[in-house]
């Protein structure tokens, strides 16, 4: 799994990208529970996901912050990239940042995207 480690901070929460190949549903729960053995990334307040299985479609996982799974998807949509998990973490910092957080998301999977291709 490639960890890109924090890539932003803002008002005290901070966000890290991790992704890897997953074929099927069984990988992206392996990958998971792999990310969560590091104790760091089983403490995160969230670990959102999204993959787009070429022979199952979409599948996604919120992790309590509602709709980041959909952002997660649709960027990978428009990638063209199936087959891929990516995990955006969250480090609660005790302040809310309302639509922020969706830029956030955004932002960490963009890092991804761009490390990933270089």
């Amino acid at each position: 799994m490639l960890k890109l480690g924090h890539v932003l901070n803002d008002r005290g929460s901070k966000y890290a990208v991790s992704g890897c190949d997953a074929r099927d549903r069984a990988a992206v729960d392996a990958a998971l529970k792999d990310l969560r053995r590091d104790k760091s990334y089983a403490k995160a307040t969230h670990n959102t996901w999204a993959v787009l299985l070429s022979d199952g479609g979409p599948l996604k996982g919120d992790d309590g912050e509602s709709g980041a799974g959909m952002v997660i998807v649709r960027m990978l949509e428009r990638e063209g990239l199936e087959d891929h998990l990516i995990v955006v973490t969250r480090w609660y910092g005790g302040k809310h940042l309302g639509g922020d957080r969706f830029r956030h998301v955004q932002t960490c999977v963009r890092a991804y995207l761009d490390e990933r291709a270089a």
